[in-house]
């Protein structure tokens, strides 16, 4: 979808788009265009129940004008209008005309009573249309006339256009990173396998992003015993992929050289997950091809930090795995050796994504001395049962720098919730044959595979996020249509603008 903007002006064709508050006050362009009209819009809310509140909205036809439709949004209290309220008006915009308009003019005025200006409004808007604007429909190959977008193009008019378009611009690298996140979840997994998952990640390096791509041989000798157990029931070969993004200039010296250490994204990247010997039930298995969301978003997160040219010296690394069942597979009881040289005792082979991630985290740690780890997982159902699909799964072990997470997942409505890590649960994981076992007990089954996780993190500043909930919607929202949602992308690149680029 092709996103503008223009000075602030009335439309004289086309479909327009103009807010209301509640109490049904007109702001001045719908003023205007109901001036222009005639009195049509006045007439139209009145003879209706819409009264300019949040999320609702009215269509008005103009038969016999120029003007093909004005689409009325409900803004609620001009002190309630916000950033997030806004790129939710964008999305609803979208929603409202893709089926009825090819192209579609905003008008954005400034409210009494709303802290952003007019140009900061628009932005928003803009940034939540362009969101709401995704669909994944690549493989329908007779597609209905009404299910078919017809929006390709909306133009946003309000005052200091310029700075709208300069506010808009970094935003919308960010929305190309989620929406290639959103494209990688959505692949069906006979098309996106570690092979191809890794072919997707060398893309980057067209944007100045070097890419590594290890194979199963590099990472035997590496000692990757638990990555490679997963991997060895299919006929996929695994792969770890890493990407190099150095926004920072190169500075000199001891004091320079710790300031350049990178920040670190990794993610788990099973591309689908039968569970393997530990097969898990036909229902719902085939929600298994986005298993590998974490990676799809530590992928889409380098591609938006380097589209917007983020101040930052980053590192994302994926483990990419298929977790099969065949006669080569890991067995129940199997004891592997992580590349930590910590022994695991595999007790379920469907608590694969811990392991993939163990050799990630430590080979991260171990190469890049990043002064801070973040990885992404869809780990455990046990997280939708404390969490449902609302938020996250956040664990750390500085809580400071959990804080800051969640502060920026409340910026971009990518909301997180802090859970606990102890001693309590981590000798829930001890092992009498191994240092540890994959599985603790059926209880706390987030909070036991963090602990797992926090064994190879070393003394580095660590968090992982649990995203099995929010990773896919059945029900969309806005600025995220159902199916692959990009969690993750805004969040972190959030976060990075908050703390890294100051």
């Amino acid at each position: 979808m092709k996103i503008s903007f223009a000075n602030l002006a009335v439309p004289k064709a086309g479909a327009v788009v103009v807010c209301v508050l509640e109490g049904r006050k007109l702001t001045d362009s719908a003023q205007a265009i109901d001036d222009a009209t005639g009195g049509a819009l006045t007439r139209a809310i009145k003879a209706s129940t819409f009264k300019g509140a949040k999320h609702h909205s009215l269509t008005v036809m103009t038969p016999g004008g120029r003007l093909s439709r004005v689409v009325c949004m409900g803004l609620g209290k001009a002190k309630e209008v916000d950033a997030l309220a806004l790129q939710d008006l964008g999305g609803r915009i979208v929603s409202t005309l893709k089926a009825h308009a090819t192209s579609a003019q905003v008008l954005v005025d400034d409210i009494e009573g709303c802290e952003l200006k007019a140009h900061e409004m628009a932005a928003e808007v803009a940034l939540g249309a362009r969101l709401g604007s995704y669909a994944f429909d690549k493989y329908k190959t007779k597609k209905k006339a009404h299910d078919t977008p017809l929006l390709r193009d909306v133009k946003f008019y309000c005052k200091l256009s310029a700075k709208a378009q300069a506010l808009f611009a970094p935003q919308d690298k960010v929305a190309d990173g989620v929406f290639f996140t959103r494209d990688l979840v959505s692949e069906p997994s006979n098309v996106l396998y570690p092979e191809t998952l890794a072919e997707q990640a060398k893309t980057l390096s067209k944007m100045g992003i070097k890419v590594e791509v290890l194979s199963q041989a590099q990472m035997k000798r590496l000692g990757m015993g638990a990555l490679l157990g997963v991997a060895q029931g299919s006929a996929h070969e695994p792969k770890l992929v890493v990407m190099h993004y150095n926004g920072k200039p190169t500075r000199k010296g001891a004091k320079a050289a710790k300031a350049d250490q990178p920040v670190a994204f990794i993610g788990k990247g099973v591309t689908f997950d039968s569970g393997g010997i530990s097969i898990k039930p036909s229902a719902g298995m085939e929600d298994m091809k986005w298993d590998m969301g974490g990676a799809g978003v530590v992928i889409g997160l380098m591609k938006a930090l380097a589209g917007r040219k983020a101040k930052v010296n980053a590192v994302g690394v994926v483990g990419l795995v298929e977790n099969m069942p065949s006669g080569t597979a890991q067995r129940p009881g199997d004891i592997v050796t992580s590349m930590s040289g910590q022994t695991i005792e595999v007790l379920n082979t469907d608590a694969e994504g811990r392991l993939v991630l163990a050799d990630a985290l430590w080979y991260t740690k171990e190469r890049f001395n990043p002064h801070t780890m973040i990885d992404l997982a869809t780990l455990t159902g046990a997280i939708m049962v404390a969490l449902g699909s609302h938020y996250a799964g956040l664990f750390s072990n500085d809580d400071d720098f959990a804080w800051e997470l969640i502060k920026a997942g409340r910026e971009v409505d990518e909301r997180v919730w802090s859970l606990p890590l102890g001693p309590e649960y981590d000798k829930m994981i001890n092992s009498s044959v191994a240092d540890m076992q994959n599985i603790g007990e059926r209880w706390g089954g987030s909070i036991t595979a963090a602990q797992f996780l926090k064994r190879f993190v070393g003394d580095t500043k660590w968090a992982h996020l649990d995203i099995a909930g929010v990773t896919w919607s059945k029900a969309g929202k806005p600025v995220a249509p159902k199916g692959g949602t990009g969690f993750g992308v805004r969040l972190l690149d959030r976060w990075v603008a908050n703390q890294l680029e100051k």
